[in-house]
């Protein structure tokens, strides 16, 4: 989950959302599909202080293992033998200024709902990102943006009845900017989008749309980023606002989606206070 620049899934704004909250059907593989069920080892470095590399493989959890978590495996798919994960970036700096642009990708094979019997499905996810940002003593100013094509082959999905399509594409993009005032204050906003062809039965949308997209506008408050009180000098917090507004939701927009629900009726309001020691 390395990434300085926080516009990879892992770590890209918005940093913290909630659980209850209504969640597009469709995401890209690398955005999250095998969170907190793989185990990863890789190598990454900085080079001259410009160049970043990084390669990095994952293999899907144990049952076993995943019992004992208390995860159910059965919940979700396995990642056949090895899935690498790789990301190269530039970042030349001017001062108080940095741009960086880099690359990022991941080829998985899976075997779907650990049902063997009907081959793998593959996932090859490619992405593009950047980000620019101005800081000093008082004033710090971010842009982040970040795209994804993922392909899809879903051979054994559709044998096993899972999906419509044999191939399927999703498109991801993510762009946010945010400002900090005195590092205390954060002010975020941010624009996602969620785009493919259409598959009724793998995403079980009203119309088999996968589309969605909208915005997130958040206020944040950090209140000791120059050092936690006597009684615990390292405490940090970060006390927000956020509010998530759907434009479209699932492929349905002023339409119901197959909840019943139009896009609006998935705007989400989330107050939050994150303790960190």
């Amino acid at each position: 989950m390395q990434d300085v620049w926080n516009t990879t899934p892992a770590w890209r704004f918005p940093y913290i959302t909630s659980g209850l909250a209504p969640q597009p059907a469709a995401s890209t593989f690398v955005e999250g599909a095998f969170s907190q069920r793989v185990l990863g080892l890789g190598s990454y470095g900085l080079i001259d202080d410009l160049l970043y590399l990084e390669l990095t493989g994952y293999r899907t959890l144990s049952r076993n293992t995943q019992l004992a978590l208390g995860i159910n495996p059965s919940e979700g798919s396995a990642i056949d033998s090895v899935a690498p994960y790789w990301r190269i970036a530039l970042e030349p700096n001017f001062g108080k200024h940095s741009l960086q642009i880099g690359t990022f990708g991941m080829y998985s094979k899976i075997v779907p709902f650990r049902m063997g019997g009907a081959g793998t499905d593959s996932f090859t996810d490619l992405g593009v990102d950047s980000q620019y940002q101005y800081i000093d003593e008082e004033h710090s100013f971010t842009v982040r943006a970040s795209w994804i094509q993922e392909n899809r082959n879903l051979g054994a999905s559709q044998a096993l009845g899972l999906a419509d399509n044999n191939r399927d594409t999703l498109h991801s993009l993510r762009v946010s900017t945010s400002y900090i005032f005195d590092k205390t204050w954060s002010l975020t906003g941010g624009r996602f989008s969620t785009t493919g062809s259409a598959d009724a039965v793998l995403y079980g949308t009203v119309n088999g749309s996968p589309n969605s997209r909208g915005w997130i506008a958040e206020l944040a408050y950090l209140p000791f980023m120059r050092g936690g009180p006597t009684f615990w000098p390292w405490l940090n917090a970060r006390i927000g606002l956020q509010y998530t507004f759907f434009d479209k939701f699932n492929g349905a927009s002023t339409k119901f989606d197959g909840n019943g629900r139009n896009a609006h009726n998935n705007n989400t309001l989330l107050v939050y206070a994150w303790i960190m020691f």
